[in-house]
C-alpha cells in the first residue's frame, strides 16, 4: 500500500535525575557527598534510507519516544544515558512541524539524517553542589524532559518526468510500454489510485525515472475526483509528459483536456505549469490512418504547441517519445 502522508508524535527522552548520597566508608570518618549525575535522555533522529518507500510503518504507530536516561546513583556513578531513537523515512519526505506549518527539513538524500526531537539533560549529583562553605549538600538536579513536537511528514516522489492527463489518456498504458512497472490497466476511469514509479532506458543507455500520477479532471484543485493531493508529487519532476486522448471514442475534446488540466496545474502551484512539457497525443490507431495527420494538425493549431502522436497500445512511436524525453532531460540537465 503506497502511503505519502503521516502524522506523528515524537519526544525526546527525559534525562535522569542527580542522586544524593554521601560516603560511608569504613575508616573514612569525615566521607562527604557523592551522589552521581543522571545521564542524558536520547535523541530522537529522523534518517533517510532507500530500503522503504512509503510511510506505511509510521502510520500504525503514532508515538515515538526515545529512552530516557537513568538516575544517578552514589560513589559518584553516573546515571547511564537513553538510547536514541532512529525513525527510517522514504527519500524524498518532507518534515513539517503540525503547529507552525513551518518546514524543518527536506529528506532528500540516502543517508541524511536529522535529531527533531533532543533529549533532555541529566540532573546534577549532590557531589557537584559542594563547596567550600557547603560541604555536605542535600540537594540534586531532576532531570529535564525531552524535547516533543507534533510532526506532519509529506512524501513526495523522486522522478526525472511526470505522466499527467485526464482519467483514460493511457497513461498507465505507456509507463507499462516503456518500463518494468505493471500498474492496474482498466476501461474506466481512476484505474490508478497512487502514483506508481517506474525507470525507462533510453537508446544512449541512459536511465530516468517515471512517475504515473492519478488522472486529473476539472474541479481537482477544490476536492473534485481523486482531488490535487498527488500533484505534489510532479512538484519535484524535471519534465512534464501531458497525455491526451484523441480517439474519436474520447469523452472531451483533446484541446479542452489540455487546457482543464493545465489550469489544475495552475490552481495548485503555479510553478508547475512552468515546467518544461512534452504534449502527446495517444490513441492514434483509433484514427482512419488518412485523417490521423490532420487530427493532429488540428489539435496543435488549438493549443499552439507541437504535440508528439503515439499509440500506446500498439507501440506506435513510443521510441520517439522515449527519445524526445531523454532529449529534453539533458537539456534541462545542461541549462539550455
Amino acid at each position: 500500500m503506497f502511503i505519502d502522508e503521516a502524522v506523528i508524535f515524537v519526544k525526546g527522552g527525559d534525562g535522569g535525575n542527580g542522586c544524593v548520597s554521601f560516603r560511608r566508608e569504613k575508616y573514612v570518618p569525615h566521607g562527604g557527598p557523592d551522589g552521581g549525575d543522571g545521564g542524558k535522555g536520547g535523541d530522537v533522529i529522523l534518517r533517510v534510507s532507500n530500503k522503504i518507500d512509503t510511510l506505511l510503518d509510521l502510520t500504525s504507530r503514532i508515538k515515538h519516544i526515545a529512552e530516557s536516561g537513568v538516575h544517578g546513583k552514589g560513589s559518584t556513578r553516573k546515571g547511564k544515558d537513553g538510547k536514541d531513537l532512529l525513525i527510517d523515512l522514504p527519500q524524498g519526505t518532507i518534515v513539517k512541524d503540525k503547529e507552525s506549518g513551518r518546514i524543518l527539513k527536506d529528506m532528500s538524500t540516502v543517508g541524511e539524517s536529522i535529531v527533531i526531537a533532543r533529549g533532555g539533560r541529566g540532573g546534577r549529583g549532590n557531589k557537584q553542589f559542594a563547596t567550600s562553605t557547603n560541604q555536605a549538600p542535600r540537594n540534586a538536579e531532576k532531570g529535564k524532559p525531552g524535547e516533543e513536537r507534533w510532526l506532519i511528514l509529506e512524501l513526495k516522489l523522486l522522478a526525472d518526468v511526470g505522466f499527467i492527463g485526464m482519467p483514460n489518456a493511457g497513461k498507465s498504458t505507456l509507463l507499462s510500454r516503456i518500463s518494468a512497472a505493471r500498474p492496474k490497466i482498466a476501461e474506466y476511469p481512476f484505474t490508478t489510485l497512487q502514483p506508481q514509479l517506474g525507470i525507462v532506458e533510453s537508446e544512449d543507455y541512459k536511465r530516468f525515472v517515471v512517475a504515473d500520477i492519478p488522472g486529473l479532471i476539472e474541479g481537482a484543485h477544490g476536492g473534485t475526483g481523486l482531488g490535487d493531493k498527488f500533484l505534489r508529487h510532479i512538484e519535484r519532476t524535471k519534465l512534464l509528459v501531458h497525455l491526451l486522448d484523441i480517439s474519436p471514442c474520447a469523452k472531451i475534446d483533446p484541446s479542452d483536456a489540455y487546457h482543464i488540466v493545465r489550469n489544475e496545474l495552475k490552481q495548485f502551484n503555479p510553478q508547475l505549469a512552468e515546467k518544461k512539457e512534452i504534449i502527446v497525443a495517444n490513441k492514434i490507431d483509433l484514427l482512419d490512418p488518412e485523417s490521423c495527420n490532420e487530427h493532429i494538425k488540428m489539435l496543435e493549431e488549438k493549443i499552439s504547441k507541437s504535440v508528439c502522436p503515439v499509440s500506446t497500445a500498439t507501440g506506435k512511436n513510443i521510441r520517439t517519445l522515449i527519445h524526445l524525453m531523454a532529449s529534453a532531460l539533458h537539456e534541462i540537465q545542461s541549462g539550455a
